[in-house]
């Protein structure tokens, strides 16, 4: 159902990308934004994992840097049957983690030395599971695709407002609606995405670890962690950690503007899974 649910989001994605093209400039605009679109994505795809390893100061560890981390991403990617990904640290004490990379054979795992230091063996490898999960599903492409594609119909969208476009053929009106919801709408399914895919990798990081209470714990503890522990994070990499960087959950309506579903909600997901065997 939540790969179901992200292809429909991402079918979403695209149609709305379409229809600003469209609106800006008729069929001729429709075309020129599907080739934005296949520049971005291609862009995202290559060179995303390396910029935001540089972003975050990453250094990649080995076995004789940091033996026991080395090991551990070792022994949980051949049980998820993944090529060795590159393992790196980040300097920051707040508790956290991401994967990155195009596809499983370029892959990275990065962690931070604060979460090193707050989780136990068992909690850390729940955290190192669930980001295998990420990398076996293919879930940074799926989310770099995602939030370019976000990113690409709210610069067509402000272009457009500050050039005075609009396709002629249209309702002015209809036009003007379409350039300002845009943007939000694409921003809201960018987010559904990735609550959906945590979600999933939660699930599977589980399996993979082999103890879902041990990563329920870890989200319990990180989610501590990361509020007394301030990161200076950019918004627009939020989606790649396990716990989002940023102070505070929102619940209600304001869920609808997250990155990740409320630890509290996951955390249950996971004592259900340990208790049904599902």
């Amino acid at each position: 159902m939540n790969t179901l649910r992200t292809g429909s989001l991402m079918a979403l994605l695209i149609v709305l990308f379409s229809l600003v093209g469209e609106a800006i400039a008729g069929s001729q605009g429709l075309i020129i934004a599907f080739i934005i679109a296949v520049a971005m994505n291609f862009g995202s795809y290559w060179f995303s994992d390396k910029i935001v390893l540089r972003m975050y100061k990453a250094t990649e560890v080995g076995p004789s840097e940091s033996p026991e981390l080395y090991e551990m991403v070792d022994r949980l990617r051949q049980r998820a049957d993944l090529p060795m990904p590159k393992v790196y640290i980040i300097p920051s004490e707040q508790p956290n983690a991401f994967a990155t990379g195009r596809n499983p054979a370029n892959s990275a795992v990065a962690v931070t030395n604060g979460i090193v230091r707050l989780l136990s063996k068992e909690e850390l490898e729940g955290v190192i599971g669930h980001e295998l999960a990420h990398i076996k599903n293919k879930d940074i492409l799926t989310s770099s695709v995602a939030a370019t594609m976000a990113s690409a119909i709210t610069l067509l969208t402000r272009f457009a407002m500050f050039f005075g476009g609009g396709n002629r053929d249209r309702n002015p009106m209809a036009t003007l609606l379409m350039l300002f919801l845009a943007p939000l709408a694409a921003f809201l399914i960018q987010m559904a995405i990735s609550r959906s895919r945590e979600y999933v990798a939660d699930r599977d990081g589980a399996i993979i670890a082999d103890n879902p209470r041990a990563l329920a714990n870890a989200l319990g503890r990180l989610q501590q962690g990361v509020k007394q522990n301030p990161m200076r994070a950019n918004e627009a990499t939020a989606h790649m950690f396990i716990m989002s960087p940023f102070l505070g959950s929102l619940g209600g309506l304001k869920s609808l503007f997250t990155t990740h579903p409320p630890a509290d909600e996951r955390i249950q997901r996971l004592l259900e899974m340990e208790r049904t065997g599902f």
